[in-house]
């Protein structure tokens, strides 16, 4: 089974994509991206399912996203979000959790100015809620937050985690450490995943297979190919090259070998796709 672990869907009259509009460099993105936008894509590369992630923080998008899922056959999963600052949400983690395509939250702890924000005493009933309803957390953030979840995964060690887009290297500018070093303690240490998506957007317009190579190849070094899981972030991934390039550059990159887990089998385990 071939999976597409990471994308979206959104429609910005919707009102709750404060960070579209912030920017005019996300001009591109900043119309609607449907099923239907999606399809050439899906048969292009015969991806039988897809995981829809949360781009709003917003009780009512993953209500959105969920109703999206109901009717388009080939969304496996959806990854919505609650809010961690009021308990009260627990209650829509309760009643999605009896959806089928509903498989756990992301909040967007990139876009939070407090890097101590995940360790807070306030919001750690999510994180318990998560473990009790058995559902799964993407961890969104940057390298700067790598010493916070390394503590945050070592202090909740039954949930099912993955770390989205490789933490976010800062490939722009060359930076290999401190991330190379955090991404393999992570990985070493605990049993998270992490997914090979979000590279392109990291680095400079001009990006090559082999600008991305050394981040991917340590990613899938450390966590070993049964513990990676290929997105494509589309749409976002229009902002750096499209969807295609990204793809061709992840298939070099990865090899025959561990393409099967990774662009499928991994995805299915870990998101429970059956």
């Amino acid at each position: 089974m071939r999976i597409d672990a990471h994308q979206h869907f959104w429609a910005p009259a919707r009102g709750d994509y404060g960070w579209m509009v912030a920017s005019p460099a996300l001009a591109p993105i900043r119309r609607d991206f449907l099923p239907a936008d999606y399809e050439s894509f899906r048969r292009r590369y015969n991806i039988e399912r897809t995981v829809l992630v949360q781009a709003a923080p917003s009780i009512e998008e993953t209500e959105y996203m969920l109703g999206l899922a109901d009717a388009t056959p080939w969304i496996a999963k959806v990854v919505g979000w609650v809010d961690f600052e009021d308990r009260l949400h627990r209650r829509h983690l309760e009643r999605w959790a009896r959806h089928g395509k509903f498989s756990g939250v992301r909040p967007m702890i990139q876009d939070i100015a407090d890097p101590d924000w995940m360790l807070r005493p306030d919001v750690q009933w999510g994180y318990d809620a998560i473990c009790a309803l058995d559902l799964t957390f993407d961890a969104l953030g940057f390298p700067r937050h790598l010493g916070n979840f390394r503590r945050l995964f070592d202090r909740y060690p039954k949930m099912r985690i993955v770390i989205d887009h490789c933490l976010k290297p800062e490939i722009r500018s060359g930076a290999f450490e401190p991330w190379a070093a955090g991404i393999a303690e992570i990985a070493a240490k605990t049993p998270v995943y992490c997914k090979l998506s979000g590279l392109a957007t990291e680095a400079k317009a001009d990006w090559t297979v082999d600008t991305l190579r050394p981040y991917a190849e340590h990613v899938i070094r450390s966590f070993g190919p049964d513990r990676v899981i290929w997105g494509s972030d589309w749409p976002v991934v229009n902002l750096a090259g499209g969807f295609d390039l990204w793809r061709d550059a992840a298939v070099k990159i990865v090899g025959q070998a561990d393409a099967a887990r990774i662009f499928g089998h991994n995805a299915a385990g870990f998101y429970r796709i059956g």
